[in-house]
């Protein structure tokens, strides 16, 4: 059911109906009343067998919510292959039946509308539609295209369109805010969902949610559930910020979950979604308005990320990639961060306060300390830079010597190859920190150092949080040394990126309620 209390915006949610029978159509009608929608399109083009006065009728008498009436030809990416006049005696039948809207193909709707001409009953409205399943215009003819659909009488005109990238959604954003008419923009495929979810903060008459994953009257449609309960629907309006993040794939990211369920506990006005992008200086530049305020950036994008950047904070340049990019209020300009060695470093720094009971406002327990890093990729440099800004003396460790030195020589720091790690110990109380994939799913009987050599080490870390507990971490444990788990790392870092979002604390029991469900 809906959840945040009042609605801030008239962005109607419209569930497909789309049964092979009616029967199944009907069942489908009360799902989306107790759904939370707020009206149903038929899709008559889907029934098996349809008997247009009896069965209109009874879908018009059951249903518990308004109906818009829709029966797409084969030429408009439907399914009727019918006669064209049948078709549209239907849709008539339906309008004189009590139905609240119908949806009639730009190509027929002169015709259509003429044919009503004197016999509209007063609530009724004509929906005239226009799909494009190859691209998205430009905004001069998505313009033109709006001009003809009101030539035809529409009440309301609905334009779908198919996102080839993401920055294709933002002229259906332009035509929906500056129409004088009722319009429904939408861009089709999953580079096109923000339309879907956005539609509210640009005026959108109405979106659709489907009642279940996968099962949609067009490609790249979110569920019902997913509009009110992950992203809020009925909270977004025109002053909500937008953030995301940014990657490809995206899909699978669990931080739209993460943030806006932390959004909403705090009362932000903003909304997190996924943001499948291909060319990334490209999507800043045509999403340059201030609403679009903040982004997490990940694979493959983190380097080209940290090029778009008017400003980069002075340790993402070091480790030469940011993972969290502001934009400035006042002038639009872009800033750079790199919190996922935040996260790390906070996390490690909170491991050994606990352990040695020290007070947070004696600066870092890290300074002074030997701290050696496992691997000389992009978290080990991201470590490695952490470590150091916060006063520690680094040591990398890796399989091949001569990334490790590279990276050593660029921190100040000093090398070793990672089969000499068993035998290095110039004193004890260490700090290891592994960034590598050694003792991941589905390797989880791998460790990147020996038990014995773990004696050493007061602090043990592991970046890996699949299983959260590696061997690494159980064999650290088991020798006395406190252990810092990958979760923590990833929640660390979020912790910093809401913050920088929102200008708030972060709520950070929520977040590791959060986390711990994941598990």
């Amino acid at each position: 059911m809906e959840s945040g209390g009042m609605r801030k915006n008239s962005t109607l949610i419209c569930v497909p109906i789309m049964g092979e029978t009616i029967e199944k159509m009907v069942v489908d009608m009360s799902k989306a009343k107790t759904s939370g929608a707020d009206l149903v399109e038929v899709r008559l083009d889907t029934l098996k067998r349809f008997n247009p006065r009896q069965d209109l009728e009874v879908l018009i008498r059951k249903c518990p919510l308004p109906t818009l009436f829709t029966y797409r030809p084969k030429w408009e990416g439907g399914q009727y292959e019918g006669d064209e006049n049948s078709r549209r005696d239907a849709l008539r039948l339906a309008m004189e039946l009590g139905a609240d809207y119908v949806d009639i193909e730009l190509k027929v709707a002169h015709e259509f509308i003429n044919s009503i001409h004197g016999r509209k009953p007063e609530k009724f409205k004509v929906i005239v539609s226009s799909h494009n399943y190859q691209n998205t215009p430009s905004v001069e003819d998505l313009g033109n295209l709006v001009v003809s659909i009101q030539a035809t009488g529409a009440d309301i005109v609905k334009i779908a369109t198919t996102a080839l990238e993401i920055t294709d959604v933002a002229r259906i954003f332009q035509i929906t805010v500056h129409s004088q008419v009722p319009v429904i923009g939408l861009v089709m495929g999953e580079r096109g969902l923000i339309s879907r979810i956005l539609c509210p903060k640009f005026g959108g008459y109405l979106t659709f949610g489907s009642l279940e994953p996968g099962i949609v009257s067009a490609p790249g449609q979110p569920t019902i559930k997913d509009l009110l309960n992950l992203y809020n629907f009925r909270q977004l309006g025109p002053d909500t910020k937008v953030f995301g993040v940014i990657g490809k794939p995206v899909s699978h990211s669990k931080s739209p979950h993460l943030y806006n369920e932390a959004f909403k506990s705090v009362g932000f006005n903003g909304v997190y979604v996924h943001l499948l992008v291909d060319d990334i200086a490209k999507f800043f530049h045509t999403y340059s308005a201030a609403d679009f305020a903040g982004f997490s950036c990940t694979i493959p994008h983190k380097e080209a990320a940290l090029k778009c950047c008017d400003e980069v904070n002075p340790v993402a340049k070091s480790i030469g990639a940011v993972n969290c990019i502001i934009r400035r209020p006042s002038d639009g300009k872009l800033f750079g961060y790199n919190t996922d060695y935040v996260g790390a470093i906070s996390a490690i720094e909170d491991g050994l306060r606990d352990s040695h009971k020290i007070s947070s406002t004696s600066g870092s327990p890290l300074a002074g300390k030997l701290f050696v890093v496992i691997g000389a990729g992009g978290a080990g440099k991201a470590l490695a830079y952490g470590a150091k800004e916060k006063g520690a003396r680094v040591v990398i460790a890796n399989r091949t010597y001569a990334r490790a030195r590279e990276l050593a020589d660029a921190v100040g720091g000093d090398a070793l190859s990672l089969a000499d790690l068993n035998n290095f110990h110039p004193e004890n109380g260490m700090i290891l920190a592994n960034t590598t994939s050694i003792g991941m799913q589905p390797k989880v009987d791998e460790t990147p150092i020996s038990k014995d050599a773990l004696k050493y080490y007061s602090l043990v870390f592991d970046a890996i949080y699949t299983p959260k507990i590696t061997r690494l971490l159980r064999e650290a444990q088991e020798s006395g040394a406190t252990i810092v788990t990958g979760l923590e790392m990833f929640i660390g870092q979020a912790y910093e990126q809401f913050e920088r979002f929102t200008g708030l604390p972060a709520p950070k029991e929520q977040f590791k309620q959060f986390i711990s469900n994941l598990q």
